[in-house]
C-alpha cells in the first residue's frame, strides 16, 4: 500500500497567451512569464505535484492539452488564440 501524503496545497500562475512562444505542438510559455499567488513573478513551477489544472480564459482544460515541466507549460495550438486570452495553471502539491 502506498504512503499517502497528508498535506495538499496549490500553487496558481498566471499569464496570458502573449507571452508564449513557438507555433502547433511546440507552443510554450515558460514560467518566468507567469506571476505567483502572491503577484511575484514566478522563477519556475513546482517539481513535484500531484495534478496540475490549466484553466484558458477562465475555462478547465482537459489533461491533454497541456504538459508541464519545471520551466515551461506546452500548448498544442496555443498560438491560434487571441494574445490577450488569460492563462491560469493551478499546481496542487503534496
Amino acid at each position: 500500500m502506498p504512503i499517502i501524503k497528508p498535506f495538499m496545497a496549490s500553487r496558481k500562475f498566471s499569464a496570458t497567451i502573449g507571452d508564449g512562444t513557438g507555433t502547433g505542438a511546440t507552443f510554450a510559455i515558460p514560467a518566468t512569464s507567469f506571476t505567483d499567488d502572491t503577484g511575484a513573478a514566478a522563477t519556475a513551477f513546482p517539481g513535484s505535484f500531484a495534478y496540475y489544472v490549466l484553466y484558458i480564459n477562465a475555462q478547465i482544460q482537459t489533461a491533454d492539452t497541456s504538459t508541464l515541466t519545471t520551466t515551461t507549460i506546452t500548448i498544442p495550438d496555443g498560438d491560434t488564440l487571441d494574445p490577450g486570452t488569460p492563462i491560469v495553471v493551478e499546481v496542487v502539491i503534496n
